[in-house]
């Protein structure tokens, strides 16, 4: 009886990391450039990397910006939640853009437009009466 608990045990405890093998994607393998290490990234080179890099420090400067006005207490946690939700939608255009494993021009102008938005919903929540309590 006690072996059969052990393993019904050892199962229920297998589960989270069977899911969460299943869960992440496989990443491919980067080629190897001569003259660059592990640690270095390849710099961008065509126009879907560049646009991307862009599209990446402009959210991670905006997700600094919430967070910043949150801990100053210029937005209050209603704010930032509806903030990171613009967030998160701009970030979700970006992965069905990046599907394809290209961000074309169309789709990099449109991810813009949505940011420059999201950045003016910033500007305007940080800067509008209502503080944190």
């Amino acid at each position: 009886m006690k072996f059969k608990t052990t393993i019904i045990a050892f199962a229920i405890a297998m589960l989270p990391g069977l899911a969460l093998a299943q869960a992440t994607p496989a990443t491919p393998a980067t080629p190897a450039v001569p003259g660059s290490t592990a640690a270095t990234p390849a710099t961008p080179s065509t126009p879907s990397d560049k646009a991307g890099a862009r599209i990446d420090q402009r959210q991670a400067n905006q997700q600094k910006r919430i967070d910043a006005g949150v801990k100053s207490g210029e937005l209050n946690q209603r704010e930032a939640a509806r903030l990171e939700k613009g967030q998160a939608r701009v970030q979700k255009m970006e992965d069905k853009a990046r599907a394809d494993g290209k961000i074309d021009k169309k789709e990099a102008r449109q991810i813009e437009r949505a940011q420059d938005r999201q950045s003016a919903r910033i500007a305007s929540q940080k800067h509008d009466k209502q503080k944190a309590k």
